[in-house]
């Protein structure tokens, strides 16, 4: 007997090779079976998804999930398993003097797998600025919390943005890169200046330093500090970068993902390897509303479907040493499970430099599996729910602001 079947669902899985209408089962936790047709006598629990897309569990890259302990920090289930995404990678909101919070109060009362990488400021983003003085990093006690937390702590995470490289320059991201060095994990570097201060040219000292396996976030950003130089073209250090295993991921917030640079670095070919949404509390209400919009704004862009699922799940799950557990339908992974409806529409996304996208397709979260337990999705971000703005009222607001 199966625990739980998925009936009907069109499979989408880059990382197994299934791309079709087939029957995805559950037992213990595990994917036990995926076939056509499985007899539904064989459950105990049969959900019909048939219309939906089934896909591995969706891994949010870059989020902030301190909740009660950083102001921004969403509650791991609001934009995890009641969003349709069943992991989630908190991307530096604690540092080595607030990370005891993740495992004594974030991580056991939250169904949402939780990632987390630990800040290079000891206080994490529970100040703000995060880094204010030479104090504000405190190497030892960093490489002690990652040593005390090895296993939990994917990785060190920096963010090249003012008051910090005032105060260290380049000494701050080399500084991450050797706790993340010696702890044996990954380096994620947050790009983009969004006081737009410091010099554009900095990414081209920072790209060096990382290694295959070591991530950068905000790959879209308009702000000082991206991958862009002032012609609008890809730095050279970039595509050396991702020749040498550097993961790049998109990462939207409020403040570092511009329409525009999506297409020029689309146009010249280096595409992000990954796609997150840098969630917090006022990007959840104003900007970045989900994992599923974030998708859409990729369709948007033209990537296809199996594109969008493969930056969501199997890429991420690559770029956090997970590959072999989740990001994948395969027998025997984590039972991790994404179904979400594709619907046709007439809407619109935004950036956050007052670009738009039209768009015609949505996804919407319908059901998520995680370690086998079925969660439904909440209302969702909007006062309609889950679905981006209306292109109609839109384009009349456009109009009435111009005449």
């Amino acid at each position: 007997m199966y625990d739980l079947l998925l009936t009907g669902g069109r499979v989408v899985d880059p990382a197994a090779g299934y791309n079709g209408t087939l029957d995805v089962a559950v037992r213990d936790g595990k994917i036990a079976h995926v076939a056509a047709d499985i007899t539904r006598d064989e459950a105990a629990d049969v959900i019909d998804v048939s219309g939906h897309i089934v896909m591995p569990g969706l891994i949010d890259l870059h989020a902030h999930v301190f909740s009660g302990f950083i102001s921004n920090g969403v509650h791991p289930d609001t934009g995890g398993v009641h969003a349709g995404v069943t992991t989630v990678v908190d991307a530096g909101s604690a540092g080595c003097a607030t990370f005891a919070g993740f495992p004594n109060h974030i991580i056991p009362n939250c169904y949402t797998e939780v990632i987390p990488f630990l800040h290079i400021c000891q206080t994490g983003l529970a100040t703000t600025p995060d880094i204010i003085a030479e104090s504000s990093i405190n190497l030892d006690g960093t490489l002690q919390v990652a040593d005390q937390y090895q296993g939990l702590i994917r990785g060190i995470k920096a963010r090249m943005v003012t008051p910090a490289l005032d105060i260290f320059g380049m000494e701050m991201p080399k500084l991450a890169k050797r706790a993340a060095r010696e702890s044996g994990i990954k380096l994620m570097v947050h790009i983009g200046d969004t006081e737009k201060r410091y010099d554009p040219n900095v990414i081209r000292e920072l790209l060096p330093i990382l290694e295959a396996g070591d991530i950068v976030t905000h790959y879209f950003t308009a702000n000082p500090g991206g991958v862009l130089d002032t012609n609008g073209k890809l730095v050279p250090e970039a595509r050396e970068a991702a020749d040498r295993g550097v993961w790049l991921d998109t990462a939207h917030g409020r403040m570092n993902f511009s329409l525009d640079v999506a297409r020029r670095i689309i146009d010249q070919g280096l595409l992000p390897h990954c796609i997150s949404t840098d969630l917090t509390v006022p990007g959840r209400l104003n900007t970045v509303h989900s994992m599923a919009e974030i998708m859409t704004r990729f369709l948007g862009l033209g990537f296809t479907l199996e594109q969008v699922v493969t930056m969501s799940t199997m890429n991420p799950a690559k770029a956090i040493g997970e590959e072999q557990r989740i990001g994948s339908l395969g027998v025997g992974w984590q039972a991790d499970i994404s179904v979400l409806d594709l619907r046709a529409g007439d809407w619109v996304v935004h950036d956050v430099v007052g670009g738009h996208l039209r768009v015609d397709q949505a996804f919407v979260p319908v059901v998520t599996v995680k370690r086998g337990q079925v969660f439904q999705p909440e209302w969702g971000p909007r006062p309609w729910g889950w679905t981006p703005d209306s292109w109609a009222a839109f384009e009349g607001m456009s109009f009435a602001g111009c005449c």
